[in-house]
């Protein structure tokens, strides 16, 4: 079993959900981060004035699937979050030693 962490663009939440979901992939967890990357923040330019954004918005999806399902979600990810522009995002996979569902104490790939 894997666990698919992906750093996305808030904007791309929406188009990702839907292609996992499609995809038969239902079950996920998301929230909002703050974050940076080799870019280092953002310079914008406001009223004439120069501002650095330290840190930039963005959204972490969760996801626990079995091994074989791995590259199928971040084909999944990569297709739907991707703009080709800096900040895209970035996928992470792991590995997850146990799983229990608490209602039923399922365990193991059973608990997906």
């Amino acid at each position: 079993m894997k666990k698919v962490e992906a750093i996305i663009r808030p904007e791309k939440l929406e188009d990702v959900v839907d292609g996992l979901s499609k995809a038969g992939f239902k079950s996920l967890t998301f929230y909002d981060v703050e974050g940076r990357g080799k870019q280092g923040g953002l310079v914008e330019l406001f009223r004439g004035k120069t501002y650095k954004i330290e840190f930039i918005e963005k959204v972490k999806i969760e996801i626990a699937v079995s091994d074989s399902d791995v590259e199928k979600v971040i084909q999944v990810i990569t297709d739907k979050a991707f703009t080709g522009n800096i900040g895209d995002g970035k996928i992470f996979v792991s590995d997850i030693v146990e799983v229990v569902r608490i209602r039923t104490k399922e365990r193991g790939e059973k608990a997906l």
